[in-house]
């Protein structure tokens, strides 16, 4: 018998990848308990959703803290562990050309709210942290502090396309508007840019001719629901293992990537 994780959320809003996980580790189809949901968001409905289920729930609103080093930097007192060169270094969020003080901004104003959303979930001890639609990027400073072990990664998200195709905030629309044939969800693990971490596991469905945006949304949920789940059951049963590899490419160069090898069953 699988023994069962502690499994914490973030989200945005409404939660209904939140609530399939709740559904299956109440149904006994995930070995997890979830510990705690936190939001950015006061008003996310997926808080709700937490609360029906007796899960704490805790909010850090982000733009209150990001309005207040917006009217006062100088007063804004940054996190003591926070090393901004070393942010800076790591992020691959941004490209190395863009602006030096936007970026900086970014990453202490990130800061400031992460270090918040970090002392909330310290109440509740956890194996696996689960972005369920959380629409915050997490920075180097947020990772290295959850992922304190560089060789087994623990926050993952879902993204609604097939990565590493159409990255961003809107997958099902990306996927879409190009006139694709076939759309699908993502399960990876978080690394330091956008949807670019190690692919987990996936799933696809056909766009017909005549579909809306809508109906390829609707079908792309209905996979995320089964997705998600069996990707937290995965790593409940320890079958995730991260490899780096690398591959030889034209001109003698090489490109190295994580990927995750998933492993046969035990016993």
């Amino acid at each position: 018998m699988v023994e069962k994780i502690r499994v914490g959320a973030l989200i945005s809003g409404g939660g209904t990848n939140l609530q399939a996980i709740i559904d299956a580790a109440r149904s006994g189809t995930m070995a997890a308990d979830v510990v705690f949901v936190g939001s950015d968001n006061p008003d996310a409905h997926g808080l709700q959703r937490a609360r029906s289920s007796g899960i704490p729930t805790f909010v850090v609103d982000y733009r209150e803290a990001l309005r207040s080093l917006r009217q006062n930097p100088a007063g804004t007192k940054l996190p003591e562990d926070f090393r901004l060169d070393e942010a800076r270094a790591k992020q691959t969020l941004w490209p190395r050309d863009a602006d030096p003080e936007k970026v900086d901004v970014f990453l202490a104003g990130r800061a400031v709210a992460e270090s918040l959303l970090l002392e909330a979930m310290s109440a509740h001890p956890f194996d696996l942290l689960v972005l369920a639609g959380f629409m915050r990027n997490l920075t180097p400073y947020f990772i290295d502090r959850v992922n304190t072990d560089r060789t087994r990664p623990r926050i993952m998200n879902i993204h609604p396309a097939l990565l590493p195709a159409f990255a961003g905030t809107d997958g099902y629309g990306d996927t879409f508007r190009y006139g694709c044939k076939v759309g699908g969800c993502t399960v990876h693990f978080v690394d330091y840019g956008e949807d670019s971490g190690p692919i987990i596991g996936q799933r696809a469905f056909p766009i017909r001719e005549d579909d809306t945006l809508d109906a390829v949304r609707r079908r792309g949920l209905e996979q995320e629901w089964q997705l998600y789940p069996e990707c937290i059951q995965l790593f409940a049963e320890g079958r995730l293992q991260t490899v780096r590899m690398s591959h030889e490419l034209t001109g003698g160069k090489f490109c190295e990537r994580t990927v995750v090898k998933i492993l046969p069953e035990k016993g």
